[in-house]
């Protein structure tokens, strides 16, 4: 049986006219017929090419101000019959149905327009119904037509039909099928997340996909789906692996807690903050984060809330690091940090992040709300007799903003604003905590008056007796454990302040 079938016309109606002269002027050189409406039919028109128009085809003219086109039996008749069927063929004979072996149709930008944001009437006016409806039509009688649904896919058919005189295989027909329910599951995806607000159910869709070097390890394929174009701007370096990606996403959400706030950089490595500081200058912040953890700072991600200045890139320009973000660069900053040709360097657009999580799990998926809650002084209480100083209380949110973006359990220590250490992803509180306090006199910080954040309540008081005799004497934490009262009498013994927000931030 020959699947190769040589095509004698064609439908074409399209909003988007980039791409498409090549192909009109091909398939007239091929003798195929062509039926089109509209703008598309004055297109090839003005191309000196002949066209039928398709109210020639239905006896109808285009009604209801355009919504109503192609939504006709002459039109799906010729789409959707059955080459091989002889009923089908009949009737086609006896109504005067020509056939239609190619559909060339794209969608009205509805996602676009939401994007612009236009007023919700514009927005309706360009969700597609008769051109959603020609694209199913064709592309479920693959067997029989090819169907073009998208002016990305402009290109490859061109070489097709070139190569092959007119003709297309099956197997062509059914990949431009696929790619048809892609455009078409896509496009009712932006319509449903649009309009709906109270039914739940999962629906994400990416048109967008870049192959990824490998996955976490080499033996595993990796693959991004989005458009990181919308976030940043690419200056240098070698492209983003599947876990720069990962550390990339953990940074840009750790220093949108300190957005607005004065010059602050942070150092990540495995999604966790190993450097991080808040100083007066960029400089001295970088200086500052790198302290907290030098070892683990090479080959980390860095991320600041400000340009990046010469003299910061000079010290940056000293570490070897995979990728460096910040809203902006000076000119002499980014001819230093390209001194190394794989160092990733990112611009980081100010562009509001999608407010849901989600990730497989089992055999389905996990969704969630993200945790955009932020502690401060407006939902606090303090638990003990000794209240925190104000620099303890501007310690004690900082280290909160850190432990609410670091690996569950997590125990946060800072000092002036700088991460001493942290105890990250450990089974145990204590375990959290006995880490952060090593990794901290590993690095000669002296914990006195230094303060602790917590991820969670602190089921005993075994944490803060460890953190007062370390030197802290400030402490921060969600509350809400049934022996609360154990924690808070031992700092009312020890002279500690404690307060509590009444949110716990884990993160697994």
């Amino acid at each position: 049986m020959n699947t190769t079938k040589k095509a004698a016309s064609a439908l074409i109606s399209v909003f988007h006219k980039d791409g498409l002269e090549p192909i009109v002027k091909k398939l007239n050189s091929l003798g195929v017929t062509i039926y089109s409406t509209g703008g598309t039919e004055s297109f090839i028109k003005d191309l000196g090419i002949d066209v039928i128009p398709v109210e020639d085809l239905t006896s109808y003219p285009s009604i209801l101000g355009g919504r109503v086109k192609t939504l006709h039996p002459k039109v799906f008749g010729g789409i959707l019959a059955r080459r091989n069927n002889e009923s089908d063929i009949s009737q086609l004979g006896e109504y005067e149905i020509p056939e239609l072996d190619i559909v060339i149709v794209d969608l009205y930008p509805f996602e676009k327009t939401v994007a612009s944001g236009a007023p919700e009437q514009d927005i309706i006016e360009k969700i597609d119904i008769g051109g959603i409806s020609l694209i199913r039509a064709a592309a479920k009688n693959f067997k029989d037509v090819i169907c073009v649904s998208s002016m990305s896919q402009y290109d490859e058919f061109l070489e097709i039909i070139t190569e092959g005189n007119g003709a297309t295989t099956l197997e062509q027909r059914k990949n431009f099928a696929a790619k048809s329910f892609a455009v078409s599951s896509h496009y009712d995806s932006a319509i449903f997340k649009y309009l709906n607000k109270n039914e739940l159910a999962f629906r994400e869709s990416f048109n967008d996909a870049s192959v990824l070097r490998y996955g976490e390890n080499p033996h595993q394929k990796g693959y991004f789906f989005g458009n990181l174009d919308n976030l940043f701007e690419k200056l240098h370096g070698k492209e983003l692996s599947y876990n720069n990606l990962l550390d990339v996403d953990a940074a840009v959400n750790l220093m949108n807690e300190f957005k607005n706030d004065a010059p602050t950089f942070a150092i990540l490595k495995h999604n966790n903050a190993c450097g991080l500081a808040q100083r007066a200058t960029l400089k001295q912040a970088y200086l500052d984060a790198l302290a907290g953890d030098p070892t683990s700072a090479f080959g980390g991600v860095l991320i600041s809330n400000k340009e990046i200045d010469a003299e910061t890139a000079t010290e940056i320009h000293k570490l070897f690091c995979e990728v460096v973000i910040a809203p902006s660069y000076s000119d002499k900053a980014l001819t230093i940090l390209k001194g190394k040709k794989n160092r990733i360097i990112l611009i980081q657009k100010d562009i509001e992040l999608p407010n849901h999580q989600y990730r497989t799990a089992l055999n389905g998926v996990l969704f969630q709300e993200k945790d955009n809650k932020t502690d401060n002084a407006s939902v606090m209480t303090t638990e003990t007799v000794t209240a925190p100083s104000d620099s303890e209380l501007e310690d004690l949110f900082f280290a909160s903003k850190i432990c609410k973006h670091t690996k569950s359990n997590t125990i946060v220590l800072v000092k002036n604003k700088q991460l001493y250490a942290s105890g990250t992803g450990q089974t145990s509180r204590v375990d959290a905590l006995e880490q952060a306090i090593a990794k901290a006199k590993h690095f000669n910080f002296d914990l006195t008056n230094a303060v602790m954040a917590s991820d969670a309540f602190f089921p005993f008081p075994d944490c803060v007796e460890i953190a007062k005799n370390a030197g802290v004497n400030a402490v921060i934490q969600p509350g809400g454990s049934i022996k609360d009262q154990l924690s808070i009498d031992y700092c009312n013994n020890n002279k500690m302040s404690m307060i509590f927000t009444g949110t716990r931030h884990f993160k697994h």
